[in-house]
C-alpha cells in the first residue's frame, strides 16, 4: 500500500511540477510572442483556468508528501521527505502572498480594461513565478530520492 501511495505522489507532484514548468518556460513565451491584445487574453484565460485548478494541486502535493514523511518516519528518506513538504509549504505561501493577488487582478484583463502598468504586474508574477518554480522542483527532487 505504501508503494502505490508513493508512486502517487510522485505522479501527482511531478505532473504539477511539469505543468508550472511548461507556464513558466513555454506557455508565458507563446503569449508574449503574440499580439499584446492576444496575449493579455490567452493570459488571463490562463489565470482563471490554472488559478482553479492549482490550489488544489498544490495542497494535495503538500498533504501527499506529509503523509508519505509521517508513515516513513524514523526510516531512510524521512528527512528529505520532511525538507519536501517544508519547500511545498513555501511554495504555498508564496502563492498565497505574491501570486494569487497578481493572478486574482490579471485574470480580468481584457485588451480594454487593462491597467497602465499591467506589464509590470505581469513581469512581477513572472519572477515570483519563476522562483516558485525552483522552490517545486526542488521538493520533486527530494521527493524521489527520498523515495529511491
Amino acid at each position: 500500500m505504501l508503494n502505490a501511495l508513493e508512486v502517487f505522489t510522485t505522479v501527482v507532484v511531478g505532473l504539477m511540477v511539469g505543468v508550472e514548468f511548461s507556464v513558466a518556460f513555454v506557455i508565458n513565451r507563446i503569449l508574449d510572442a503574440l499580439p499584446e491584445e492576444s496575449g493579455v487574453l490567452g493570459r488571463a484565460h490562463g489565470g482563471r483556468m490554472l488559478g482553479a485548478v492549482m490550489p488544489v494541486w498544490y495542497i494535495s502535493s503538500l498533504v501527499l508528501v506529509a503523509i508519505l514523511a509521517i508513515a516513513g518516519w524514523g526510516q531512510d528518506g524521512a528527512g528529505l521527505l520532511a525538507t519536501a513538504g517544508a519547500l511545498l509549504i513555501v511554495s504555498v505561501i508564496m502563492s498565497v502572498l505574491l501570486l494569487v493577488p497578481i493572478n486574482n487582478r490579471s485574470k480580468t484583463w481584457t485588451p480594454d480594461n487593462r491597467p497602465v502598468d499591467w506589464k509590470e504586474q505581469k513581469n512581477r508574477w513572472d519572477r515570483f513565478h519563476y522562483v516558485r518554480v525552483a522552490v517545486i522542483i526542488a521538493a520533486f527532487t527530494l521527493l524521489t530520492a527520498a523515495l529511491t
